[in-house]
Parts: C-alpha cells; structure tokens; sequence
C-alpha cells in the first residue's frame, strides 16, 4: 500500500471511530489496530488522532459546503434554490451520515475551519446573497436578508439533524416540506407539498377548483336560506292580512 492509500486508509477509519465514539471516545491504538498498523503509522502520516480528526472534519465541511452552494447555483427561481439547497443537504446526510455526525455532534474548536456553526455561518452566506438579490426585486428591505438567511439556514439545519437519526420520511418529501413552510408559512401550507412543479399545478388546481365548488355551494345556500326567508315573509304578511280583514 502507497502511503497515499496508507492515509486515505486512515482517514476512512478515523471517520467511522469518530462518528461513533467522537474525538475524546476514540484512541490512536483503536485507529491503528482497525487499519492493521502500528501507532508509530498514525502519528507519522497525522501527527496524532487529533491530526486525522482535523483534515476529517475540514474534508467534511468542504465536502457539504460545496454541495449547498453548487445547488443554490444551479437554479434560476428562487423556490428552485431554496429546494435544491435543503435536497443538498439531505442527499448529504443519507450519503455520508458518518461525516455528518461528526459535523453536528464532535466539531471542536480549534481543529481548521470545519466547526459545525462555521459551516452554517457559510451556508447563511451563500443564502444571503440569493435573498439580498431578491429583495431587491422585490423591492423589499434588504438590509433584513441576513436575518432571513440565518432563519431559512436554520430551519433546514434543525431538520436535516432529526432527520439523520429517524430517516422518515423520505429526503424528496421532507425537503419538499420544509421548502412548503418556508415559501408559504403556516397561514397558507400547501396540502400535499411536492418538489415537481408540475405536480404543484396539479394541486393547486385541484385546490383552485375546489374553492370555486365551496364557494358555489355557499351562494346557493345563501340563495335557499334568502328565499326560505322570504317566503317566511310571505306568509308573515298573509296572516297580518287575514287578521285585518275582520275589522274592515
């Protein structure tokens, strides 16, 4: 084995210790005995398990942060950002819960640029710029965009780490949730969330044409409850006149 290999070896190995056990759980003698080396080895290529857990955590961070924001590029609309964003980060977790956990859980201080807070104050960034640009659009504050930014980066943030343990449901439909919360808060939540915009249609036609039949059937209830009224009336009147008539 190359000492290329040899390192990407124990970095595979440090990932997976650290993810289960953390920096403080993990020793150089579990690392070098699941690799089939000496620590002598270890501390060469790393100086240390501190060494391997450092370029673990920064190999990690680059890894996500280059994900988040090659999709926030890769869309035109702005809801197209904002569901390829939390995808990404999805995506990311179902495929590298290893480096995740050690993200979210183990991040030191101290240990290069890769600290779970870091990462997220990166991530806001990114999304303060799309928001800033849209703002102006819209003609909207955007002296409010970083607050927005760390909002939206928050509230996916929040998600995507109870979603690394309970896996349900499945990335497409949590991603499509969390971007249905986000586009249209609570006061106006799409039933049935999806991330196809032509599914999207769909609905809001079906929601559109079942608007038009509710508000069809309240005009022709008003109409019976107006006209039951007015027979009421009718009648009221007959008998006024019937007594009347008597005294005439």
């Amino acid at each position: 084995m190359t000492g290329k290999e040899r390192r990407e070896q124990l970095l595979e190995i440090g990932r997976s210790l650290f993810a289960e056990r953390g920096l403080d759980g993990t020793s150089v003698e579990e690392i070098a005995s699941a690799a089939g080396v000496s620590k002598p080895v270890v501390y060469e290529h790393f100086g240390g398990k501190e060494g391997l857990y450092a370029v673990v955590v920064d190999r990690e961070f680059e890894s996500l942060l280059r994900l988040v924001t090659e999709s926030l590029n890769s869309a035109i609309h702005y809801r197209g950002k904002l569901e390829k964003a939390a995808l990404a980060l999805l995506q990311y977790i179902e495929e590298h819960p290893d480096g995740f956990r050690i993200l979210v859980r183990d991040s030191h201080g101290g240990t290069g640029t890769g600290s779970y807070a870091s990462l997220l104050s990166e991530i806001a960034g990114e999304v303060e710029y799309v928001l800033a640009q849209e703002f102006d659009r819209r003609d909207y504050d955007d002296k409010f965009a970083p607050m927005y930014a760390q909002m939206l980066v928050g509230m996916v943030a929040m998600t995507g780490q109870w979603w690394l343990d309970v896996r349900k449901p499945r990335r497409e439909d949590v991603a499509a949730h969390v971007v249905n919360l986000a586009w249209n808060g609570l006061s106006g939540l799409e039933p049935r969330p999806s991330l196809d915009p032509r599914r999207r249609r769909k609905e809001l036609e079906r929601r559109k044409q079942r608007a038009e039949k509710a508000a069809a059937r309240a005009e022709k209830a008003e109409g019976r409850a107006a006209a039951k009224a007015e027979k009421a009336h009718r009648r009221g009147r007959r008998d006024l006149d019937g007594l009347a008539d008597p005294l005439t």
